[in-house]
């Protein structure tokens, strides 16, 4: 997957990102964040399907809407922008919803991967599509284990 940087604050986890940069005023430092390690290790492994981990999450309140509504997308499964819009009650701001998910700091954990384009095809991932299809993959390869 490449490198994965957790960055947090002390009210919670501020970044989870693919790469190396630490946001201002977070810190990158595998102490303070050695539970997020640790839940994203079992993720990557196909133990977790859920992460307990406090978030420091800044946005507009339409970003933190997307995201919120992110985190109730059950492991292994997606959902179209457009779905996402309609859940948090702006059917036509499918495009909003995907420079939300642009936007969202907290990679793996507020699952941006798990949207997808209308026609089922993987469009756009911060970390690159062929990110998104194997985390995709992780979840599908592993979701049998907890249903």
């Amino acid at each position: 997957m490449g490198p994965l940087t957790v960055a947090s604050t002390e009210k919670g986890i501020a970044s989870i990102h693919f790469g190396n940069a630490v946001p201002d005023g977070a810190v990158a430092d595998s102490s303070a964040n050695h539970e997020s390690v640790e839940q994203l290790t079992e993720y990557f492994q196909g133990k977790r399907t859920r992460f307990d981990l406090q978030l420091d999450v800044e946005g507009t309140s339409f970003q933190k809407a997307v995201w919120g509504e992110l985190l109730r997308i059950p492991y292994g499964e997606t959902r179209t922008y457009g779905e996402i819009a309609k859940a948090i009650g702006r059917p036509g701001a499918a495009r909003a919803v995907g420079m939300a998910n642009h936007d969202n700091p907290i990679a793996v954990v507020i699952p941006c991967h798990r949207v997808i384009g209308r026609d089922g095809s993987l469009t756009g991932y911060a970390g690159g599509v062929h990110l998104k299809a194997r985390l995709l993959s992780i979840e599908r390869r592993h979701r049998t284990l907890f249903t």
